[in-house]
């Protein structure tokens, strides 16, 4: 069994990997770019490819089983180019991670440690107890709105309920109201939706239906204090409106880990926007980090080995976005 992990994030779950496996295969870990012949023939020679891009222009695997996406993402592989042999899937297991960063995004912004910490290094006791004028917030009885209820906004909302929060949603299929979601919108209640929360949390994966979702009109109906984290994709928030409700603070901030350029090649220095974000005061920048944990990649090399197990041994794959055509 010929297993190749293609690019540099496909190598991240490669160490180790045989372990979760539990049978022998030759792992081969190709470079983002095969400009070789002999990454190229390694390549077409793949029973199994972990990776997250593919398209017309890379060698063609005639011979593959299994396209693994080691992510939830894959807008970047074009399905018809593969092979009708290959079973395409991708994996999840970033929902716990993500979830984690969203409660610290938010917690922070009512509990300022860090503030807190340093102004007292300099004998300033800035929060002291005791004086109204020195309190700080809290979470509890907030209310968080979730853009999106799938994997990510369910560990979301099972987190923000054990910090007794409110817990809104809207989604593009229907979602009942339960312990975990008061109360649950569709797409076309949207302006209900975004003047009913505190803090929203964007978890949609990017089509053409969710790209600029969140503009002008979800900005000027948000409460003036508000928050806005993003962890999904970059565009499905419209740079320009999200730039312009900071600047002239119509809202009162924004935690943004997924943006809207990314570094290519060997650089890595590269502003995640077209517009300088890192000018505004009111806005957190994070690199896409907030699933990527040593938890994350451990999930979801189990999921890619139990699916190479499956495929190999005739057996249904989970997390099948295209099926092998008989």
């Amino acid at each position: 069994m010929r297993i190749v992990f293609h690019g540099g994030n496909a190598a991240s779950f490669s160490d180790g990997f045989t372990e979760f496996l539990g049978a022998d295969a030759a792992i081969a870990i190709l470079p983002d770019e095969l400009t070789s012949e002999s990454d190229r023939a390694a390549y077409a020679a793949a029973d199994v490819i972990v990776g997250v891009t593919f398209n017309s222009q890379m060698p063609k695997p005639e011979g593959l089983r299994l396209f693994h996406v080691p992510g939830a993402g894959f807008d970047a592989v074009q399905l018809d180019e593969l092979p009708v042999t290959a079973t395409v899937c991708n994996c999840f297991g970033h929902e716990q991670a993500i979830a984690e960063y969203v409660m610290t995004a938010l917690l922070m912004r009512q509990i300022p440690i860090a503030e807190a910490d340093r102004d007292l290094r300099q004998g300033r006791w800035t929060y002291w107890a005791g004086a109204t004028e020195r309190v700080h917030g809290e979470v509890a009885g907030t209310i968080v709105g979730l853009l999106g209820y799938g994997h990510i906004g369910r560990a979301i909302a099972t987190r923000a309920k054990a910090f007794e929060m409110g817990v809104i949603v809207a989604n593009r299929s229907a979602v009942p109201t339960s312990d975990l979601v008061d109360q649950a919108y569709s797409l076309a209640e949207l302006p209900a939706f975004f003047s009913a929360a505190d803090a929203y949390v964007v978890s949609l994966p990017l089509t053409p239906e969710t790209t600029g979702l969140v503009g002008r009109e979800a900005f000027a109906a948000m409460r003036p204090d508000a928050v806005i984290i993003n962890v999904g994709r970059g565009p499905t928030v419209d740079e320009e409106a999200l730039f312009d409700a900071l600047e002239q603070r119509r809202i009162g901030g924004a935690i943004i880990d997924t943006w809207y350029r990314y570094p290519s090649g060997e650089s890595q220095v590269t502003p995640p926007g077209r517009l300088p974000f890192e000018r505004l005061q009111n806005v957190v920048m994070t690199p896409h980090m907030s699933g990527w944990t040593n938890g994350t990649i451990r999930r979801r090399q189990m999921v890619i080995a139990e699916n190479v197990r499956r495929r190999m041994a005739g057996l249904d794959c989970i997390n099948v976005i295209r099926a092998a055509y008989p």
